[in-house]
């Protein structure tokens, strides 16, 4: 006769129980360490990656971040799902680091980050942005008339990237033709309209605002009722990074730029205080930071320079017209990048007259 105890059965409710805490802990750990999935929700990065699609970020290739804010439900960000309702609690903040990856961030990649100007959020916390990464920590920008300059060479611009354009056209443009030039374009806020409106022009003309890439303007400025398509460029803005006043730069002509890298030791100035003042004051945790009459103290501390503890990056839409990126807010750092866009694995187009997946789209790798 056996001494062993029988094992007592699991119930099924049990088994049910052990198998989900199982499923939510592997899938916190792959979208922590591995991949995770994100959606394009607004039309910046437009028409390299549309409204609806649905991608893999790899966490691998830059490396996984060690986790800042510990007390967070799995699987969420910031609310609990359909609520509003937050789904962690900043009581605990950990030191952050990142793992080894294969490779570091480069020039063009299309990186998903934290956005950086976000308030009232720790770091890992903020919302989730993705952008092209224009410029890496240690280069130099500049836009001159919409064509993108790193360290003094052009930087090719993605093919299906868009920006404004004008357009002069003898007749009203029907729906066929925007279709047929995929001018058309779902809005989740404004339902079932087309990326253009009209705009004052010639007497007796149809003039246009449009959204269109490169190759889609060559095509209009091809058909026999099209008068002319031509590049709207931006005015002069304040309210573009670095808000200088004695900058007169605009999302078209900016710059130049330089992107900090760690280790740079730079003398702070009022005349570049703004190009600096979020970096030392939000991102690198000091505490106590004053600038007054052109001198820096930092926790009492008078600093003739300051060394950059981190690397920074420089992140631009491709819908050049269209995207809030770093041209007004400014730096990436580099403890806000969670990972490199890999995939398209599923698109949806919920313009009612299309059909509802984008069928070319899926399992399409990002450039």
């Amino acid at each position: 006769m056996s001494n062993k105890k029988e094992k007592k059965k699991k119930g099924v409710v049990q088994e049910w129980t052990d198998a989900l805490i199982f499923a939510v802990i592997a899938a916190t750990l792959i979208r922590w360490a591995a991949f995770e999935a994100f959606t394009i929700p607004t039309s910046s990065m437009e028409k390299s990656l549309l409204v609806g699609d649905y991608l893999f970020v790899s966490k691998v290739h830059y490396g996984p971040r060690t986790p800042k804010t510990v007390l967070q439900l799995p699987l969420t960000h910031q609310t609990i799902w359909g609520t509003q309702i937050p789904s962690f609690l900043d009581w605990i903040q950990l030191p952050q680091f990142r793992l080894p990856g294969f490779t570091d961030v480069k020039n063009n990649d299309v990186v998903v980050f934290n956005y950086p100007a976000e308030e009232g959020f720790p770091s890992d916390m903020k919302l989730n942005y993705i952008k092209r990464c224009i410029g890496i920590a240690g280069d130099t920008l500049q836009i001159k008339n919409q064509e993108v300059f790193i360290n003094g060479n052009r930087v090719e611009v993605p093919e299906d990237s868009e920006t404004q354009y004008r357009v002069v056209s003898k007749t009203q443009i029907g729906k066929r033709t925007l279709e047929r030039y995929n001018v058309y374009a779902y809005d989740y806020n404004n339902v079932g309209h087309y990326r253009l409106k009209m705009i004052p022009g010639p007497e007796g003309k149809f003039t246009y605002s449009a959204m269109l890439p490169l190759h889609t303007a060559k095509e209009l400025r091809k058909l026999d009722f099209i008068e002319s398509v031509e590049k709207i460029y931006a005015r002069e803005d304040p309210s573009v990074f670095p808000q200088n006043p004695n900058n007169v730069w605009s999302i078209d002509n900016f710059g130049p730029l330089y992107i900090p890298k760690e280790g740079d030791v730079v003398k702070i100035t009022n005349d570049n205080w703004s190009q600096y003042r979020d970096i030392i004051t939000k991102y690198e945790d000091n505490e106590n930071v004053v600038f007054k009459d052109g001198q820096l103290s930092i926790d009492g501390q008078v600093q003739d320079t300051y060394t950059i503890q981190q690397n920074y990056y420089f992140m631009m839409g491709d819908n050049r017209h269209n995207s809030l990126d770093s041209r007004y807010w400014g730096y990436v750092p580099a403890d806000h990048i969670i990972g490199k866009a890999v995939m398209v694995w599923m698109s949806m187009d919920r313009n009612p007259d299309a059909s509802m997946i984008r069928w070319n789209r899926i399992f399409n790798f990002i450039d």
